[in-house]
């Protein structure tokens, strides 16, 4: 595996080494041992998908308060996304920093997303399917969100999005009144 520093502290991208023959190829997802090698927290303790039928599907921006504060790691199965992170973490020399990466099937990359940063993406295909490893559990009593367009934050999406579900629309703008962000101290 090779780790690529991103510009949001803590973050990284992953990216797999493939091997080749003539019946197809391998390749090492995920190894605990890599990333803990790397200096990253790794214990994996929840997977899940998430499939987007069409192009333009919106996901995000979420994240989790301690005590069920969580590293995600997100890789694309299936379809091409755009990848954005988030940083949140008010002691961070990053905050309120956003960076974005293309995801696909083809290239095989991971976003390695620290605690405190919130995720989102938006599909650029139809037919979108992803894996996410966490290190939480999900609580939905901790769960929270940024709002996609943001004007505090000005995140350059790809294109508008389609589709998105309620809540994602709903969430607040970081403001001077935004909870939460100082429950985010010293999560890097």
């Amino acid at each position: 595996m090779n780790f690529t520093r991103l510009p949001v502290t803590g973050a990284w991208r992953v990216d797999v080494e493939l091997r080749e023959d003539s019946r197809g190829s391998f390749t090492r997802a995920f190894c605990e041992d890599e990333f803990r090698d790397q200096g990253l927290h790794a214990h994996i303790v929840q997977a899940s998908t998430s499939y987007n039928r069409r192009a333009g599907t919106l996901r995000g921006l979420h994240y989790q308060l301690p005590p069920a504060s969580e590293v995600k790691m997100v890789r694309v199965l299936r379809g091409v996304i755009w990848d954005v992170i988030l940083d949140l973490r008010v002691d961070s020399p990053t905050y309120l920093k956003w960076h974005a990466e293309e995801l696909s099937a083809a290239n095989r990359s991971m976003m390695y997303v620290p605690h405190g940063v919130a995720h989102g993406f938006i599909s650029l295909v139809d037919d979108v399917e992803m894996l996410y490893l966490m290190t939480h559990r999900h609580d939905p009593s901790c769960e929270r969100g940024v709002r996609w367009d943001d004007p505090a934050v000005g995140i350059a999406w790809p294109s508008q999005p389609l589709s998105m579900s309620v809540r994602d629309e709903a969430w607040p703008d970081l403001d001077e009144g935004f909870h939460g962000l100082s429950l985010l101290r010293g999560l890097g």
